[in-house]
């Protein structure tokens, strides 16, 4: 994909020097961006769940209902 950007002169000027414009810092800085902002979206979430008083499951736990959904599917399949 070939994207055109619209950068003031002097900044475009400040990025061309620091390397930043080509296409593998322009690679980096979303790569990074995008991770900080699932990151981000991860610590909302567990915001919410503390906010909501919901308790984490522990790998038992979860390991637990795994094994039941399993089950349960089985033996749908198996009526």
């Amino acid at each position: 994909m070939e994207i055109t950007l619209n950068l003031p002169d002097e900044l475009a000027r400040r990025a061309q020097s620091e390397g930043l414009l080509s296409a593998e810092a322009m690679q980096r800085m979303l790569e990074d961006t995008l991770r900080r902002a699932a990151g981000q979206r991860l610590l909302e979430i567990a915001d919410r769940v503390h906010a909501a008083g919901i308790a984490p499951m522990s790998e038992e736990e979860i390991n637990a209902e795994v094994r039941a959904y399993r089950a349960e599917k089985r033996a749908q399949g198996l009526q």
